[in-house]
């Protein structure tokens, strides 16, 4: 009796916070779980007409022809493969960053670098993708230099080579400023009566870098890598679906791409649904698995 007396005053003691959030309880309910009934399509020969009521039931037949379709295997490997480049980098570049900017002394000119190469992340990639189509273009500024120099023009939002380099280098452009604010936040935890020792000990700059400050970065960059394991399949659709055309279909599609086309532009409301299911399941897994990892490893724990 009295513990349900304590649940009660507790309940009505918390009552305000509970209403405070109910709105955005409400909002989540609304847009992120109802439309999870739109999973069925999956399991469906949806028909709009029908509705998901009436639509005949197909089990796994869409999983199967995933599988069996000419272009999945493709859009899956593009998928991993501009996503392992893009983590790979989004990893090294920020750390190289955050080195070379910890060595700056005067803190006016550190502070204006640092403004700099934030602006990018908080562009979309609406209007960046506006800027490199119109950069890199035929016409374009970098190709009218390439000219000026004797050498002959890249086409590259037209060559699927070039293509996936122009994304990943794009996206690390865009990114790593940004990036970089957690391994210069590590960085002045570091206790400097260690770069006082190596002083003393007559260590050069360059030593106290490989002895004292990457070794204290390793568990950051640990948790890290292995947190953007879950995102190894978003290969980052708004970018590629600003940048790429048909002709770089084959080399540039990914899997957020290809459902949009697919399911939007096709009219393959099932295909795409099952397509994207696996997905989604694919990335659950791993980013259980990058937390555990990170816990392990880095003792990284979200509670």
């Amino acid at each position: 009796m009295m513990e349900w007396k304590k649940s009660k005053t507790r309940f009505f003691r918390q009552l305000p916070l509970h209403l405070l959030i109910l709105p955005s309880v409400i909002c989540l309910l609304i847009f992120n779980y109802a439309p999870m009934t739109g999973l069925l399509m999956a399991f469906q020969d949806f028909k709009p007409r029908l509705g998901f009521l009436h639509s005949p039931w197909v089990g796994f037949e869409h999983f199967k022809y995933m599988f069996t379709y000419p272009d999945s295997r493709q859009v899956i490997f593009n998928t991993l493969l501009i996503a392992s480049l893009k983590i790979t980098a989004n990893i090294i570049v920020p750390i190289t960053f955050a080195l070379l900017l910890n060595e700056i002394r005067a803190i006016l000119f550190k502070r204006f670098v640092q403004t700099l190469v934030y602006l990018p992340h908080f562009l979309s990639w609406v209007i960046l993708g506006g800027i490199l189509t119109d950069i890199l273009g035929n016409k374009g500024i970098v190709n009218h230099l390439l000219t000026l120099f004797g050498a002959n023009t890249i086409f590259f939002l037209g060559d699927g080579t070039w293509f996936r380099i122009t994304v990943v280098i794009s996206d690390v452009w865009k990114e790593f400023g940004f990036s970089a604010i957690i391994y210069l936040a590590a960085m002045s935890g570091i206790n400097m009566s260690l770069y006082e020792a190596a002083e003393i000990d007559g260590a050069s700059r360059l030593k106290q870098t490989f002895h004292i400050t990457l070794p204290s970065l390793v568990p950051v960059i640990l948790v890290v890598g292995t947190l953007a394991l879950g995102n190894i399949l978003n290969a980052g659709f708004d970018q590629i679906f600003n940048l790429y055309n048909p002709l770089v279909y084959r080399e540039g599609d990914i899997i957020d791409t290809f459902v949009y086309r697919v399911g939007l532009m096709d009219g393959s409301f099932s295909f795409a649904t099952a397509v994207g299911l696996f997905k989604s399941v694919i990335s659950f897994i791993l980013i259980v698995t990058a937390y555990r990892l990170a816990h392990r490893f880095g003792n990284y724990r979200i509670f």
